[in-house]
């Protein structure tokens, strides 16, 4: 998705705030709903990826951590940054038995990643590698801030939705009837944005997540077990927070059957589709110098 359709969908959401305000409180109610519109991108910019992490109470880990498997999955995220050209992102772990990941912060300067634990006990070393290229990709994309900005204004205007019921809306524009209308629709049409926003960079980000790697077949491999694995374990904390579920590698409400019309990814089977075939033409090539980290023999996390 180019940046000037994501610019595009980013003023539709600014727009979607403002018309709730306007709903909800006239002109006065448009401009002050615009004003916090513009607040919250600032907010955002340099606090969403702090407030995500804390969300989902990540913990901060690196290659000293006590867990071996844990040294192991730091060392894998840096030295895949380093293949990418990437500076070192923080690493973060989160305890929730569902298998998922993502990646924030405002740049690659300032990125952070983070995989739950049921994905480290799930996946093996390989899988692992593809899941945090794929995340890395959204880093180098610059994705994660826009996807940061995304789902914090996805949130805002359900809040300021659900504001309709206490203030009954404006008496011009249906009362209580618009209220409830507002209220409904508003965070449908935020999730539609999303879910524009989201599913294209999904297909761009597993692309070079697969470059990165070297491996196509590993993070397809990943993307079944990660799928299969979200579609019976439940994630609390996405649950709570359900505006940031497209921050994740796999949709995490699919646990409770949300994986449908208003989902933020693409098909998982067609991203394992393209993914093999990548992997049948021997499209993916590691990128920088020197071996895959999958060739043998290696020392290393890969083994």
């Amino acid at each position: 998705m180019n940046i000037f359709r994501t610019g595009i969908l980013l003023a539709a959401l600014t727009a979607l705030f403002g018309a709730v305000g306007f709903l909800l409180g006239g002109a006065g109610g448009m401009m002050l709903a615009l004003m916090f519109a513009v607040g919250t991108n600032v907010f955002a910019y340099w606090n969403a990826d702090k407030i995500v992490l804390k969300m989902y109470k990540a913990e901060a880990v690196d290659d000293t951590h006590p867990s071996g498997a844990v040294r192991r999955y730091a060392i894998i995220v840096r030295d895949l940054a380093a293949r990418a050209g990437l500076p070192q992102p923080k690493v973060y772990i989160i305890q929730a038995d569902q298998p998922n990941a993502f990646a924030t912060g405002r740049n690659p300067e300032h990125a952070a990643v983070a995989a739950t634990t049921g994905l480290l006990r799930m996946l093996s070393e390989q899988e692992i590698a593809g899941v945090m290229a794929h995340e890395l990709a959204h880093v180098k994309n610059r994705d994660t801030l826009t996807m940061t900005i995304t789902a914090t204004l996805a949130g805002a205007i359900t809040v300021l939705a659900n504001f309709a019921l206490f203030f009954g809306g404006n008496r011009n524009n249906g009362g209580i009837i618009g209220a409830l209308a507002i209220m409904i629709l508003a965070p449908m049409a935020a999730g539609l944005v999303q879910m524009a926003i989201s599913r294209a960079r999904e297909y761009e980000a597993d692309r070079i997540g697969a470059d990165i790697c070297g491996k196509p077949e590993h993070l397809a491999s990943a993307l079944a077990k990660i799928s299969q694995g979200a579609a019976q374990i439940p994630n609390a904390y996405a649950e709570r927070h359900p505006e940031t579920g497209q921050l994740m590698i796999i949709n995490p409400l699919s646990g409770r059957g949300r994986d449908k019309l208003f989902s933020t990814h693409p098909a998982t089977q067609n991203r394992i589709d393209k993914l093999m075939a990548m992997a049948g033409r021997g499209h993916a090539q590691p990128l920088g110098d020197g071996p895959s980290p999958f060739e043998a023999p290696r020392r290393g996390p890969w083994g």
